[in-house]
């Protein structure tokens, strides 16, 4: 039982990390001048796969979560924390170069959130006899 109470916190983590990347866009669209820019940049195909995977890998994660076997659940979970938390952080330096609080709040918070699913994966408790 143990292990599921872990198992469910990371996938709630990875949850947040989509709504909070969906949430990141929606604000950013918003934000005044953004559309004029984006008539003004060619954006391709694979930058669009390439967005697309932060809401597609999180939420994939949040069902891999719960139903993966424990092992590869705490090695996956570990890898792509890592890898996400990376990712954000760079995220969270590039938006440092023209602020917005509301931007920087949303994307500090998947820095913490993904490091967190590092955290909880790399502290999984022993299997339970």
């Amino acid at each position: 039982m143990e292990i599921l109470r872990w198992k469910i916190r990371i996938s709630v983590l990875w949850i947040f990390m989509a709504v909070a990347m969906s949430a990141h866009s929606v604000l950013a669209f918003m934000e005044p001048g953004t559309m004029e820019q984006i008539g003004e940049m060619q954006i391709s195909a694979g930058m669009f796969l390439f967005m697309a995977l932060f809401w597609w890998v999180p939420l994939v994660m949040a069902v891999l979560s719960v139903t993966l076997k424990d092992l590869a659940d705490r090695w996956t979970n570990m890898i792509l924390g890592i890898v996400f938390t990376a990712l954000n952080i760079f995220h969270l330096i590039e938006h440092l170069v023209d602020p917005s609080a509301h931007q920087i709040l949303i994307i500090a918070s998947t820095v913490v959130v993904t490091a967190l699913i590092f955290w909880y994966a790399l502290k999984w408790p022993k299997q339970e006899a």
